[in-house]
């Protein structure tokens, strides 16, 4: 007789709980959408929240899944922006934006369908990774940094320099960018984007690239060729970070080289120890709460004024100051992020939510027996 595997009354519940979420956000975009007019302040920042929730997931792939400390994010960005960029707008415009000192022939014509210049700015991507891998990955640790960080750079300045001008119209920059046709595109991306990170970290490949960052020797004692499943997994995370970068294109509507700076690299960071190194819903959960909070936070830019007496603090720039301030607070309490190296669940949530009771009946009792013993 067969044996009859059957499903788990915890299983199916789970499965129910997240195709209701599933259907509650699809919900809610599909709402946003029909209502741009009304909402495209909230759908500019889910749009740039999930753009950026795919570049780091793809650098935790590899800083906190394979150990590779790399600041090279930018310039691959930078990448598949520019493809997405050229290819992508449309033809009988590029005068207006290479008014300066003109268009190659070479791209004066030449033009594809969104989803195959964002899928060509990846490849683009991952080659130059592949190149710059062989060089860099033999580094370890700060010095890994430092040289990926100073390729992103060179990737700037040449997509800046003169005598790049008839390609990527130099420091001018390039306009007239198609945005989304709606909401769905970029979530639809960045969810198949962030699905295939998931299935190669838990594929035998994700396990070499944990065995690597946990111990290199053993690793290889266990017959895993490091230098190979290095360079894949930066060839892979540059891959999806040119794909967030033709994604940002197209949600900006216009890109320059300055866009693509070293702070850019230094705020995915962020994102990422934020949320927790080692976690793709945690990655996921910093880049909305960094984007949202940032955002949410503007009101503290304007001046304000109470009976007549203006608050001095409420200044350009306090939002920042405030935005700081949050992030040291998350920090203290969430040492190694808000996930950790956890991933989300719901009997994670379930836990948690019975825990809080607790929490505070254990609160009040030793706020009780203080004061008792005072008396």
């Amino acid at each position: 007789m067969k044996n009859i595997q059957t499903v788990s009354p915890n299983k199916k519940r789970n499965l129910v709980l997240s195709i209701v979420a599933l259907a509650v956000i699809v919900a809610i975009l599909f709402y946003l959408d029909t209502n741009k007019a009304q909402h495209s302040y909230a759908i500019s920042i889910i749009e740039r929240s999930l753009i950026y929730a795919v570049v780091a997931v793809s650098m935790n792939l590899l800083t906190g899944f394979t150990g590779l400390f790399s600041l090279g994010q930018a310039g691959f960005m930078a990448i598949g922006a520019y493809t997405v960029a050229i290819l992508t707008i449309p033809v009988d415009v590029r005068p207006s934006v290479y008014y300066m000192s003109g268009i190659s022939p070479i791209i004066a014509n030449l033009h594809m369908p969104f989803w195959a210049a964002l899928i060509l700015g990846g490849v683009l991507a991952a080659v130059v990774a592949a190149l710059i891998g062989i060089p860099v990955l033999r580094l370890k640790s700060d010095y890994l940094a430092i040289a990926t960080l100073g390729f992103a750079e060179i990737i700037r300045a040449l997509l800046a320099c003169p005598q790049m001008d008839r390609i990527t119209n130099g420091s001018y920059g390039l306009k007239n960018i198609p945005g989304f046709s709606s909401i769905f595109t970029p979530f639809i991306i960045s969810v198949i984007c962030i699905g295939i990170m998931l299935l190669i970290i838990n594929s035998s490949y994700g396990r070499a690239f944990k065995a690597i960052r946990e111990n290199e020797i053993a690793a290889e004692a266990m017959g895993v060729n490091l230098f190979k499943h290095k360079e894949l997994a930066f060839i892979l995370s540059s891959f999806f970070t040119g794909i967030a970068g033709g994604l940002l294109a197209v949600f900006m509507r216009s890109i320059e080289a300055k866009t693509f700076q070293v702070s850019l690299t230094y705020n995915i960071l962020l994102m990422v120890v934020i949320g927790g190194i080692g976690s793709i819903t945690g990655s996921i959960i910093g880049a909305f709460l960094v984007n949202c909070g940032q955002e949410w936070l503007r009101f503290f830019d304007t001046p304000l004024t109470i009976a007549g007496v203006q608050i001095p603090l409420f200044r350009t720039g306090f939002r920042m100051v405030i935005f700081s301030i949050l992030l040291m607070v998350v920090v203290l309490f969430y040492r190694k992020g808000i996930m950790g190296t956890s991933e989300f669940s719901w009997d994670g949530l379930g836990r948690l939510i019975r825990s809080i009771p607790g929490r505070f009946g254990k609160k009040q009792k030793v706020n009780a027996e203080e004061s008792g013993g005072d008396k």
